[in-house]
């Protein structure tokens, strides 16, 4: 079983490790006893995944990726196990696939002088009216 990313990417299972662990917060007689949080963690470094998918996931300001690459993903929106391991699953999908887009460049534009002019105009009425608070000279 694998977990598709794209059409050509996929990631084995083999290299996402899930785990059960009791859920946080309120639940009633259920929270205690069962374990139905998911914690899932997804190595980049180790991964299968191309190069420059990775090197786009450990760029990434995530806190979900820690400072050695490894992606940790808590899901426990669920009661069941089994909603909450695929929503995991979804959510590390999202995450990767969220870097397969390549950003847009930026074309760098020049100001219109119509702005300028009015940001000028708005610096010099600031200008005058803090002016208009200086003490009075006689």
């Amino acid at each position: 079983m694998t977990l598709a990313i794209s059409r050509n990417v996929t990631i084995p299972d083999s290299e996402i490790e899930i785990s059960a662990v009791r859920s946080q917060g309120s639940g009633g007689q259920n929270v205690n006893k069962v374990a139905s949080a998911i914690h899932l963690r997804f190595d980049i470094t180790a991964s299968s995944l191309p190069e420059r998918y990775r090197q786009r996931l450990l760029k990434l300001s995530d806190k979900r990726i820690n400072k050695d690459g490894v992606v940790i993903i808590k899901a426990q929106r669920y009661r069941d196990q089994e909603r909450n391991r695929q929503d995991a699953l979804d959510r590390l999908q999202r995450l990767i696939a969220r870097v397969l887009a390549k950003p847009k460049k930026r074309i760098p534009t020049k100001p219109t002088k119509a702005s300028n002019r009015r940001r000028l105009d708005s610096k010099t009425r600031r200008g005058r009216q803090k002016a208009l608070r200086r003490r009075v000279e006689e």
